[in-house]
C-alpha cells in the first residue's frame, strides 16, 4: 500500500481523494484527468458503481489508475456486493442499483474482463488507509484502525469487526424521508486532534459541497459522498503532501 514517502518518492505532489462515483463515469474521468495534470496520486473512498449511467467506464477508469500506479479504490459496501454478485451468491439485487450495473457489465464489449478484474481488485482493495494526518475509510472510522492494518482479505471475507464498520458504519435503526437509514455519527468524537477522516458512504451535503463535522478531541470528518451517480454531482477534496505530514 502505498505511503506518504513512497508517493514523494514516486513524484506525487499531493493527494486527491474522491468521494462515491456510483456510476458517475464522466465525473470520474474528470477527477482522474485532473489528478494526473496535477500530479496527485488518487484515492477513491469505495462504492464506484450501481444508480448511475456508465459504471463499465468507471471500472475502466480505477483499473487504468491501478495498473499505472496513479491512484487506488477503498473497499465500500457496494464494492463488496457487486464481488459476491459477480461470483453468483444469492443475495438481493436492487434493480435501480447493482441490478442495473449488472446489466451495464453483462451488455459491455468487454464484460468478460470487467467481471474477473472487478472480482480480483475489489477481493483485495484496502478497507481502510493512513497517510499522515489523513485517513481515509468509506464507511466510518474506529481508532482501532489507527492500531491495525486492513487485512489483505476485506473484500473477500464476511465483513465483521474493524471491517463491517470501516463499509457500513453503524445505523440507528431508523430511516430518513429519502427512505435511506440514519446512521449515527459519534465516531467522529473518537478522532484524534489534528487528524481529518475523509469518508463516504453518508451524504449529508445541503447545498452540494461536502460536510464537515468536527469531534470532541479536535479531529474532524469531511463526507465526500454528494450524491454522484443519483442527482448530484461526484466531489473531491486535494491534499498536498506537506499538509498531510504528521
Amino acid at each position: 500500500m502505498p505511503t506518504l514517502e513512497s508517493l514523494r518518492q514516486a513524484g506525487f505532489r499531493g493527494l486527491r481523494v474522491v468521494g462515491d462515483v456510483h456510476g458517475d463515469a464522466r465525473g470520474f474521468a474528470a477527477a482522474a484527468a485532473g489528478a494526473e495534470a496535477a500530479g496527485l496520486f488518487l484515492v477513491q473512498l469505495g462504492d464506484l458503481t450501481d444508480s448511475g449511467p456508465d459504471s463499465p467506464a468507471v471500472l475502466r477508469t480505477i483499473f487504468a489508475l491501478l495498473d499505472a500506479g496513479r491512484g487506488l479504490f477503498l473497499l465500500g459496501n457496494h464494492d463488496h456486493k457487486l464481488r459476491r454478485a459477480l461470483l453468483g451468491e444469492s443475495l438481493r439485487i436492487d434493480g435501480a442499483g447493482l441490478g442495473r450495473t449488472l446489466d451495464q457489465i453483462a451488455a459491455a464489449p468487454d464484460s468478460a474482463m470487467l467481471r474477473a478484474r472487478a472480482i480480483e481488485e475489489i477481493g483485495c482493495a484496502p478497507a481502510w488507509l493512513r497517510f499522515g494526518r489523513l485517513f481515509c475509510v468509506h464507511a466510518a472510522f474506529h481508532d482501532g484502525m489507527l492500531h491495525h492494518p486492513s487485512p489483505p482479505d476485506a473484500g473477500i471475507a464476511r465483513p465483521e469487526g474493524l471491517v463491517g464498520r470501516a463499509i457500513f458504519g453503524q445505523v440507528t435503526g431508523r430511516r430518513g424521508q429519502d427512505g435511506f437509514p440514519i446512521r449515527l455519527t459519534n465516531w467522529v468524537d473518537r478522532i484524534p486532534e489534528g487528524m481529518t477522516v475523509l469518508v463516504g458512504h453518508d451524504n449529508r451535503s445541503r447545498d452540494g459541497r461536502p460536510a464537515v463535522i468536527s469531534g470532541a478531541q479536535g479531529g474532524r470528518a469531511l463526507f465526500l459522498d454528494t450524491g454522484a451517480g443519483k442527482g448530484g454531482a461526484l466531489a473531491w477534496q486535494d491534499f498536498p503532501l506537506e499538509l498531510a505530514e504528521p
